[in-house]
Parts: structure tokens; sequence; C-alpha cells
């Protein structure tokens, strides 16, 4: 298991509800949340697999910035 995490731009609870079906489809990605009292605004991600790209790709789909954090 992976565990991937993002600094985003995702503000609001509305947000995340955009986001929701771009990160629920992929079958690899078993868990994801977004603290957006954080001032990262942080995604993290838990996936079978190291698919970081994949997760840049799908939030920016989606309209929203992702960069992964070290």
């Amino acid at each position: 298991m992976e565990v991937l995490v993002y600094k985003t731009n995702i503000n609001h609870t509305q947000d995340v509800e955009q986001v929701r079906p771009y990160l629920s489809e992929h079958t690899d990605i078993l868990k994801w949340h977004v603290d957006i009292e954080d001032e990262d605004r942080v995604l993290r991600v838990e996936a079978l697999s190291d698919i970081s790209g994949k997760i840049e790709h799908l939030v920016r789909n989606a309209g929203y910035t992702c960069d992964e954090l070290e």
C-alpha cells in the first residue's frame, strides 16, 4: 500500500464533491481525504500502488491544482 500526500487548492466541501467522481473511479485508490482546514489543503490518498502521476492528472482534470508533498 502507498500513502500519497498532495498540496491542493481544494478549499470547500463543494470542491471536494467536484473531485470525488475523478478519484472514486480509480480502482487502485482505497481511500482519500482532503483536509480543507490545513493551509495546504492536503489531499491524502491510500492506494494499492504508486499512482502519484495519475492522482495529479485526475485532480487537475477536475479543475484544481495538485502538487505532491515530500
